[in-house]
């Protein structure tokens, strides 16, 4: 039986929170249903973009619970639910604890805190996807967000050993050269791009299957996604052409992208406030002024 993978567009949700800093569990049910109403069918919680390290863990299972439930309502979603923590133990109970609560798929994001050796780094890969075996896992390699050092051998090795090890978010920069890597490995694994897509052509050129941007403006993914699909190669690279200066600027910071599509998202009514819990990135005017002229530049694909 082929395992769960995801394929296409993925968006990584953003936590709303309430202008006080509260949690937002309805602002939250607001934003899937507008996700899946756009043609999205799969998602990722919590991760970067979800400030999943301003959350604690009560209110990490809350919202990850209304995104499982929500996505479900339409038959054929898959959700993936990313496991941060660091400490070994920690990250494989609360992996089994989001298979339990009816989680598709686990992201791993590998231990990455007083840089950890490669060795420890696949060892605690290796108990998370034991632990959840046969649920199918994402293992994210983001060496700038994490300093993690693994080659496309190892993170091989790793899926011999533990066949529910399906699927790679490659984020290094440039990821073309690891999806590549990955692609000709034994077994071969299916790459995901994220880092906000800024290198999705090359990425799609390579094989890739995914890819993961946030959730504030999903539309223009999918549409480039559709573009390339259906053959209109250079239609899709030019609407990511389009695309490239808001997001390669955007993507400087994991603060800033987080603070611009969170006010992109309350612009369009996805959710009812922009706030990021402190220490936040405060947009200057000409960072809003930029978030304006994106929303016009683009407002035949996003209403």
């Amino acid at each position: 039986m082929t395992p769960v993978q995801i394929a296409g567009v993925c968006p990584v949700v953003e936590t709303p929170f309430t202008a006080d800093g509260e949690i937002h569990p309805a602002s939250m049910e607001q934003l899937i249903d507008r996700l899946l109403h756009a043609g999205v069918r799969a998602v990722m919680y919590p991760g970067f973009a979800s400030e999943f390290y301003k959350l604690s863990e009560a209110e990490r299972d809350m919202m990850t619970g209304i995104v499982i439930e929500r996505m479900h309502q339409v038959e054929g979603t898959v959700v993936v639910v990313s496991v941060p923590d660091h400490a070994t133990d920690i990250a494989v109970r609360r992996a089994r604890a989001a298979v339990a609560a009816g989680a598709d798929m686990i992201n791993i994001l590998p231990p990455h805190q007083h840089g950890p050796s490669s060795d420890a780094v696949a060892a605690h890969v290796r108990a998370i996807l034991r632990a959840i075996a046969p649920t199918p896992a994402i293992l994210q390699y983001a060496p700038a967000q994490t300093g993690t050092t693994l080659t496309s051998s190892m993170i091989s090795e790793m899926a011999r050993e533990n066949p529910n090890l399906v699927q790679v978010k490659v984020e290094s920069a440039p990821p073309g050269r690891l999806i590549s890597a990955l692609d000709s490995e034994d077994p071969r694994l299916d790459s995901i791009v994220g880092y906000a897509g800024v290198q999705l052509i090359d990425a799609l050129t390579r094989g890739a299957v995914a890819v993961q941007p946030g959730s504030s403006f999903p539309e223009i993914y999918l549409r480039i996604w559709d573009l390339w699909q259906t053959g209109d190669r250079t239609a899709a690279r030019e609407l990511h052409t389009r695309l490239l200066p808001y997001i390669s600027y955007w993507m400087q910071s994991i603060e800033l992208i987080i603070a611009a599509e969170k006010r992109i998202s309350q612009l369009r009514g996805l959710i009812e406030s922009d706030l990021c819990r402190a220490p936040a990135r405060t947009l200057d005017a000409q960072e809003l002024v930029m978030i304006d002229a994106f929303l016009e530049e683009f407002a035949d694909l996003l209403g």
